[in-house]
């Protein structure tokens, strides 16, 4: 099993089935000579791929070869591409943390290195957006990232490749491309091919960031060969050992303990829903392997609440654990209080009379989600987060209306770098600083 063959035409293929009476191949490389007859050979070896800092800045296929027009990288070490994950003694507590960038994820759900954890939702609500912004968030934070596109169009990788160029994202990064256009064996090895490219870094002690874009496709091309090869389908036609393909892959990344070089890769893989329907078998599948998701809803998408991220359905299990200290402490109830808000709100659309303490937590909670909105490719610093959620707790955006806030939100990140302050100064510190900038004649209009 796993192992690679060659035929006389200088096609490849790796084994992928044993029957009693014949052997089961996907095909890597297909030359124009090959047909029934062609004899193969086997090469004793399992399938690898190169890996190294050589990598950074390029585009590859999930066997190595360059897609960016450039000759291949000179690397010297390579990896296999499906590897036993790293034992539980060779393992450590999640306990540094990871920003995106994004409002939302990092007060509320919170990620640590070492995480996985689901991006899920409908076709076109903005996963892509969010993984792209946490990979442009890295930059300078050394966290070296891998992006692994799975069955998409041309036009998307491009387009794709050039957001990452524009922001300066491409020096930490390496993008790993299977198209549409691509055999099904290349789809299916794509997200193995990524993780051992992050897996490389992990071991030697690096932090590295992988996403997998999406897994609903890489699933779709393993059903594809599976039912080629007749392997019996299953539950909506999947074969029955899909669930251990994901938790397979899932499972290589985590946090790696000191003794064992202490490097650590956080997944965020990516699947897609249809009508919002998360019990469906692969995203129910991926759920339960993955540390916590993050929810997008189309409701919210259609009424303009961008990200259309829906916190009641969004949960990180183990992110609060490696939140800052000074985060998790702004933070604090603010999620219950958020969820306690949308519940309140209901009563608002049937013109029911509230009491004095309901409305000002109603119109409270409503500057809270205009707190939240965030543009895409614009993550913020973990310190502009602080300045907002001190603010916040302050209440000094109460009474403001949603264009005073998005004028001071904008000029806060221009306003922290010039301040000086880090996580590191007290609550008090933040507080008079935020307080002294939005009471001084120089306040944002």
């Amino acid at each position: 099993m796993d192992e690679v063959l060659h035929f006389e035409d200088g096609s490849r293929a790796l084994i992928f089935s044993l029957d009693t009476d014949a052997i089961g191949a996907i095909l890597l490389e297909q030359g124009a000579a090959l047909t029934a007859g062609t004899t193969a050979h086997l090469s004793g070896r399992r399938l690898g791929i190169p890996v190294g800092d050589a990598l950074l800045g390029r585009v590859i296929d999930p066997l190595g070869s360059p897609l960016d027009g450039k000759p291949p990288a000179e690397t010297t070490a390579r990896r296999d591409l499906d590897v036993l994950s790293p034992p539980i003694i060779a393992r450590d507590f999640v306990n540094a943390p990871l920003y995106t960038g994004n409002k939302i994820v990092d007060t509320l759900i919170p990620l640590g290195k070492g995480q996985r954890q689901l991006i899920i939702g409908d076709n076109g609500l903005g996963k892509s957006a969010l993984a792209i912004d946490t990979v442009i968030n890295q930059k300078d934070k050394s966290v070296l990232c891998i992006y692994v596109l799975i069955g998409q169009k041309r036009s998307s990788v491009a387009t794709t490749l050039e957001t990452l160029r524009m922001a300066g994202a491409m020096d930490h990064t390496v993008l790993v491309v299977a198209e549409a256009t691509t055999t099904p064996g290349l789809k299916y090895l794509a997200p193995f091919a990524g993780c051992a490219v992050a897996e490389f870094w992990m071991k030697q002690g690096r932090d590295t960031l992988i996403v997998y874009d999406d897994l609903t496709t890489h699933a779709q091309a393993y059903r594809e060969l599976s039912l080629l090869l007749r392997r019996p389908p299953g539950r909506e036609a999947y074969p029955g050992d899909i669930f251990y393909l994901h938790s397979r892959l899932l499972e290589r990344s985590t946090r790696l303990a000191a003794s064992h070089g202490g490097g650590s890769m956080t997944a965020l893989p990516i699947v897609e829903t249809r009508e919002g329907e998360i019990a469906a078998y692969i995203p129910t599948n991926l759920i339960s392997i993955t540390d916590g998701q993050i929810y997008f809803d189309p409701n919210l998408f259609a009424e303009g609440q961008l990200p259309a991220i829906d916190v009641t359905r969004s949960v990180s299990r183990i992110g609060g654990k490696a939140q800052h200290a000074r985060i998790r402490e702004e933070a604090g109830r603010m999620k219950l209080d958020y969820l306690q808000f949308l519940e309140l709100e209901v009563f608002t659309r049937f013109g029911a009379r509230l009491e004095a303490s309901i409305e000002a937590r109603i119109k409270r909670g409503r500057v809270l989600r205009e707190l939240l909105k965030q543009d895409r490719l614009s993550p913020l610093t973990i310190e502009t987060q602080m300045a907002w959620l001190v603010a916040f707790n302050a209440g000094l955006f109460d009474g403001m209306d949603s264009a005073g806030i998005s004028t001071i939100l904008r000029r806060f990140p221009a306003w922290v770098r010039g301040s000086g302050l880090s996580l590191d100064d007290n609550h008090d510190a933040w507080l008079r600083a935020v307080t002294e900038w939005l009471s001084s004649p120089n306040r944002p209009d």
